[in-house]
C-alpha cells in the first residue's frame, strides 16, 4: 500500500498501523513522490490526500489511472475535503472511494476487507 500525503507524520501513523496488520507500505510526502514511489513499488492500494503540494490528489489519480498498473489498483482519497462536489470530483478523477479525515482506523481495515485488498 502507498500512502500520499504531506502530514509525513500521519501518513508514517498510518503505515505502521496497516503495517501492524501484515500489510507492506510505503509513504509520499506529494504527489510526484508519490508518482514515483508508485512506478517502483506497483501498489495495489493507494491513500491519497487531495491537497498535495505542487500537485493536488485528483490529478495524481488521474496519472495513475493511465498506467498500466493503475487500472486495476484500489485508490481511495483520505482527505479533510468532505463536501459532496469533492466527492463528485474523486469519483471523476477515478478514486474508487473518499475518506474523510479523521478516519477511525477500523473504517480503514472495513474499507481494505469490503475492497479485497491485500
Amino acid at each position: 500500500m502507498l500512502l500520499i500525503d504531506d502530514n509525513l507524520d500521519a501518513a508514517e501513523s498510518l503505515a505502521q498501523l496497516l503495517a501492524l496488520s501484515g500489510h507492506d507500505t510505503r509513504t509520499a510526502g506529494d504527489g510526484v513522490g508519490g508518482l514515483r514511489v508508485a512506478a517502483v513499488f506497483r501498489p495495489e492500494v493507494v491513500f491519497c490526500d487531495l491537497g498535495l503540494p505542487g500537485m493536488s490528489g485528483y490529478e495524481v489519480a488521474r496519472l495513475l489511472r493511465e498506467l498500466p498498473f493503475g487500472r486495476d489498483m484500489v485508490l481511495a482519497a483520505l482527505t479533510g475535503y468532505g463536501q459532496p462536489s469533492d466527492r463528485e470530483r474523486t469519483a471523476e478523477a477515478g478514486f474508487d472511494a473518499h475518506l474523510v479525515k479523521p478516519v477511525d482506523p477500523e473504517v480503514i481495515e472495513s474499507f481494505l476487507d469490503d475492497s479485497r485488498a491485500p
